[in-house]
């Protein structure tokens, strides 16, 4: 009855692994992203998603490699070598942390649907670029390893894939 209690929800595969939505909201191709960085893939592969709401939860099990000082971003090294940028909104850099609480630090391990940090939208609508937040493979070009979005638009952090890497 319990044996699927503490599985974690992240499917290994011989062919790779799944990525589920860091966030809550609309899920879009990083091309929508309106910054040439993301967008051109300069920083790698990836999607970006229109918040909903401010949590961030883990979209892999891995460790947190990184922790921005102005806490607006969080890199995670996934369980099969591949590194994930999760960034919250565009240009949030600015606001220096406010709004921003975070929940890991670096070398944390975490698991899929962990909390990671948590961000005042209303907060990051009115003082940043844009609320949409990028989800970069950052090491896509290194690997090998394709990396194919699920052809979702609304998507429930923790709960809905949003990309299937395959080797």
């Amino acid at each position: 009855m319990f044996k699927n209690l503490f599985k974690s929800k992240e499917k290994h595969t011989t062919n790779g692994i799944e990525v589920f939505a860091p966030i809550t909201g609309k899920f879009v191709s990083i091309e929508e992203v309106p910054d040439p960085v993301f967008s051109q893939k300069m920083m790698g592969e990836g999607g970006a998603i229109i918040p909903s709401n401010g949590q961030v939860v883990a979209p892999v099990s891995g460790e947190i490699i990184q922790v921005a000082p102005t806490k607006h971003a969080i890199g995670i090294l996934a369980e099969d070598g591949s590194e994930l940028l999760l960034h919250i909104g565009l240009e949030t850099v600015a606001m220096s942390g406010e709004g921003f609480t975070v929940h890991v630090n670096q070398g944390d391990k975490v698991q899929v649907g962990q909390p990671l940090l948590d961000f005042d939208l209303v907060s990051v609508k009115e003082k940043a670029k844009d609320s949409i937040s990028p989800i970069v493979f950052t090491n896509s070009g290194d690997t090998g390893k394709t990396y194919e979005p699920v052809h979702v638009s609304e998507c429930q952090a923790g709960e809905t894939v949003i990309f299937q890497v395959k080797k």
